[in-house]
């Protein structure tokens, strides 16, 4: 497929989400009546306040960093007073990095757009990540997200599809050019923080990751579309990292890199660090993709990766749905994973597991920690216009092992390869699937119909409750 023909197909997959109404509230006091308002949240706040209400312009062009910290500083002084909530109102809000506090809610109206300015100074700089020991694009250390927060309770960033703008192109450019010292801004970053909500917003070109949730707990994604050029370098949509208790649904996403990106550390870091993503349920996900996959596990897996859940998966003109990325020197697990219903259209692969992902952060990584892949389970996958049904590549002595696909029917493009499964160093079965697997995946003599659970996560079961606010009117 041509760049124009990927592009057309994009072009014509993007959706905007229409809600809620437009709030307005006061400094740090409960709002005073007027129209009310009503969307969903983890918790609901007692103080509100409008980003004008500290000196805030919304011209796209004077800088309301200042802006930002001062009100978000000013709020969560009402922290142990039933929180608070800042309200940014239409207009377009240029600003650098900013740091949010517990028992807040971030809330964009739907004609609100959080500008990310090109003035490097407003990007402090932070450590990399413990689990890392470097930054993902330089030996450096890393810029801050734009929006930012660090050993948090309570967090709701949320909106009636407000839109978040990264401003990413200058971003690509320099990385593409080799000129950046440090690892490019994630538009949103939250970091060993518990009871998490994103949710109902428009997020369009980040510099690199969207949404960074890592070393947290209890994390609720719902809602929201993401778009970057599916061209522009390592723009994940969303990317889970050492978290537990993770629930994603009902996000639409077009990307130059994986829609979403499970990850736990990077080898020797990583293992090191040793805090795995586990207890991760995906739902609803809609992909376009061309040059990566729907899911990534991995390929900085070496915390480990366990008990993931995705269903009712969407993908189109995608590289390949749920892979497995990994390499010797990781370490680390990726097992106990469970795929059902997915509809693909449009695919390189169906099926790919990678054992050679060969980057590492440096030369320090023990090329004897080998990974452990088992109880891979994917059924329920109806696939059209696919160019190859699988490539699974274990790592020699080091098999993928307890691998099950059943319930798969996939038709080939006008031009399909003529090995369609191509296997080594993986054992497993398969039940019912079209076209024939591999001989390594040989065809049950019983029936097989792949697990996947029926028991329910604590995070499933996290309800959200009407928050409401009588607040004056424009």
């Amino acid at each position: 497929m041509d760049g124009k023909s990927k592009m057309s197909n994009v072009s014509g997959a993007i959706f905007f989400i229409l809600g809620l109404f437009f709030l307005r509230a006061a400094e740090c006091r409960t709002p005073a009546n007027g129209g009310t308002v009503k969307y969903s949240a983890l918790s609901c706040r007692k103080h509100s306040a409008l980003l004008t209400d500290f000196g805030a312009v919304g011209d796209g062009k004077t800088s309301n960093t200042k802006a930002f910290k001062a009100a978000i500083d000013h709020l969560s002084q009402c922290a142990s007073d039933g929180g608070a909530q800042l309200i940014v109102p239409p207009g377009k809000w240029l600003t650098g990095s900013f740091n949010l506090t517990s028992h807040f809610t971030l809330f964009l109206h739907k004609d609100a757009v959080i500008l990310a300015t090109q003035d490097e100074s407003e990007w402090p700089l932070v450590s990399a990540l413990p689990s890392y020991g470097r930054g993902r694009d330089a030996p450096g250390g890393r810029f801050s997200s734009l929006i930012f927060g660090t050993n948090l309770t309570d967090v709701v960033i949320t909106g009636n599809n407000g839109t978040i703008d990264g401003q990413g192109a200058s971003w690509w450019k320099k990385f593409k050019a080799g000129r950046l010292n440090e690892t490019r801004p994630y538009m949103i970053e939250i970091m060993y923080s518990n009871q998490i909500q994103i949710s109902n917003l428009t997020l369009v070109n980040s510099p690199s990751w969207f949404v960074h949730p890592t070393y947290s707990s209890n994390i609720t994604i719902h809602g929201l579309t993401i778009h970057a050029p599916i061209d522009s370098p390592n723009t994940d949509g969303i990317n889970p990292d050492s978290c537990s208790q993770t629930r994603i649904e009902d996000c639409f996403i077009v990307s130059g890199d994986d829609c979403i990106a499970v990850k736990s550390g990077w080898d020797q870091y990583g293992i090191k660090v040793g805090i795995p993503t586990e207890h991760l349920v995906i739902r609803r996900l809609t992909c376009i993709s061309p040059d990566s996959a729907t899911i990534a596990l991995g390929s900085e897996m070496s915390g480990g990766i366990r008990n993931v859940r995705a269903e009712d998966i969407t993908a189109l003109s995608t590289q390949s749905s749920v892979r497995i990325k990994t390499a010797q020197g990781r370490g680390g697990y990726v097992k106990d994973i469970f795929v059902r219903r997915m509809t693909l259209k449009t695919m390189k692969y169906v099926f790919w597991m990678t054992g050679s992902y060969g980057s590492h952060p440096d030369p320090g990584f023990d090329p004897k920690a080998l990974p452990l892949i088992q109880n891979i389970n994917y059924k329920q996958v109806e696939a059209e216009n696919v160019t190859y049904s699988a490539r699974l590549e274990g790592i020699p002595n080091d098999h993928f092992k307890g691998i099950c696909i059943s319930n798969v029917t996939i038709t080939l493009t006008e031009k399909p390869k003529k090995l369609q499964w191509n296997c080594t160093d993986i054992a497993g079965v398969t039940s019912n699937v079209t076209p024939k697997a591999c001989d390594l995946l040989p065809e049950s003599k019983e029936v097989v119909d792949c697990p996947f659970p029926e028991d329910r996560l604590p995070i499933e079961d996290v309800k959200l409750v009407t928050c409401s606010a009588s607040l004056p009117f424009f």
